[in-house]
């Protein structure tokens, strides 16, 4: 009955996905913001914004009434760490973007103009509820490059204004990957980092000497210097791959003297400076379920780390490492909440804290005013028999279909005598 129920609430909010005014009535509503949890609420979408969220909305004449029946809606899912829309199949170098080879540009690689808004892992994610990612670029592997350029956050909306701020962060490796990119030691791949952002500073001190060829090499080129300036000017955060619990000392020590916008992202040993991070107001990206001491830099990796850190009042948000399987995070989520992470903040983790982290503190909150991007679950978000029966995405309802539903529906007619491929066209 409830499988019928949702069906019948999917053809509704398809039919309402034209129509200007919706209103979806009696559902649980977790907003992420000032409004908490609503019981038995109400949203007002108009022209693609959330005009009024609460237990009280005036329905407007005309508009399109959907009951949610019960069902629980909350932002979309936010992937603060993927290579979605620049990775196609990683075997075929032919659709890997998210890395550059040689070493011409670091700072100033940019992956926005590569972001192929069509790509099939949007819709196999977006229709598990991922509205959100973080198109972020990686280290090539065997080249000496440090840096690894500039990430875009984005929406899985469509192929219209899908960049909701590029240039969005700056992406470095520090740890064993950063003493591998160096050829060297940690110590080389530090002192590396000291001087790209001393001579960016030099840079912007002496502008004019540089254009008359009046300052030093650099070890860096012009538009690296250039793209350095953001992180100098704390304009964007300066995202640090970084696991051993050292490492992570030394790189906020760092932050601390040039005064950097710093993310940690991995952090396997992140919870054993919980406090130090919580005090140099540091957020952690993690995986809550990547335990194992796969790496001597992981040796005290441990599924309560997510629950460490949030009790020291460190801000967490998680990443899988693996865009094909966003749609994933939201197990994470729940398994971070039976290792001891309390259930409202592992849903954040996945929806608010990335926006916050970013810097864009009305991405992943349902809030009045801001564009409507939400999920219709059919229960708890955060079990794995849930699922998504309604994505918006600025104010839109996306198809609720991917390769996947196109494969399963072409076989689901087991008594069409027809072949396959004679039974209509796939859209």
């Amino acid at each position: 009955m409830r499988f019928l129920k949702g069906i019948a609430l999917a053809a509704a909010l398809v039919t309402a996905a034209g129509a200007e005014t919706i209103v979806i009535t009696d559902v649980t509503i977790h907003t992420l913001g000032r409004h908490g949890t609503i019981e038995s609420g109400s949203l007002l979408i108009e022209d693609g914004v959330l005009s009024a969220i609460g237990d009280d909305v005036e329905i407007p004449v005309g508009a399109e009434l959907i009951s949610g029946g019960g069902r629980v809606v909350t932002p979309g899912i936010v992937d603060s760490y993927s290579y979605l829309g620049i990775r196609e199949i990683g075997g075929v170098e032919q659709t890997v973007d998210d890395r550059q080879t040689g070493d011409r540009f670091t700072a100033a690689f940019d992956v926005s103009p590569a972001i192929n808004p069509r790509s099939t892992l949007i819709p196999i994610n977006r229709v598990e509820g991922v509205t959100h990612a973080m198109a972020a670029p990686r280290p090539a592997y065997g080249e000496a490059n440090l840096v690894s350029g500039l990430g875009t956050l984005m929406h899985l909306g469509g192929d219209k204004d899908f960049r909701v701020r590029e240039r969005a962060a700056l992406f470095v490796r520090l740890g064993e990957g950063g003493a591998g990119s160096t050829h060297g030691s940690r110590a080389a791949a530090m002192l590396a980092l000291r001087e790209a952002i001393e001579d960016a500073r030099d840079y912007d001190r002496h502008r004019g000497a540089y254009a008359e060829g009046r300052r030093r090499d650099y070890s860096v080129g012009r538009m690296d210097l250039e793209a350095l300036q953001w992180v100098l000017d704390r304009e964007i955060p300066l995202v640090v791959t970084a696991n051993r619990a050292s490492d992570i000392e030394t790189v906020l020590e760092l932050a601390e003297q040039e005064d950097l916008w710093l993310v940690i992202l991995g952090g396997a040993e992140a919870w054993m400076l919980a406090d130090r991070l919580e005090k140099a107001n540091v957020a952690v990206i993690l995986n809550p379920i990547a335990n194992l001491p796969e790496r001597f830099e992981s040796l005290n990796a441990t599924l309560a780390s997510a629950a460490r850190l949030h009790e020291a009042g460190v801000e967490i948000a998680f990443s899988i490492n693996d865009s094909h399987n966003a749609r994933n995070l939201r197990q994470l989520a729940g398994n971070a909440v039976a290792n001891g992470l309390p259930w409202i903040e592992a849903l954040r983790a996945i929806t608010a804290a990335p926006g916050r982290i970013y810097g864009i503190d009305d991405l992943g909150v349902l809030e009045a005013g801001q564009p409507a991007n939400l999920v219709v679950w059919s229960g708890d978000p955060l079990e794995v028999t849930t699922a998504a029966e309604r994505v918006i995405i600025d104010g839109r309802a996306v198809p609720m279909r991917s390769r996947q539903t196109l494969l399963r529906d072409r076989y689901l007619d087991l008594d069409d005598p027809r072949p396959p491929a004679y039974r209509g066209p796939v859209e």
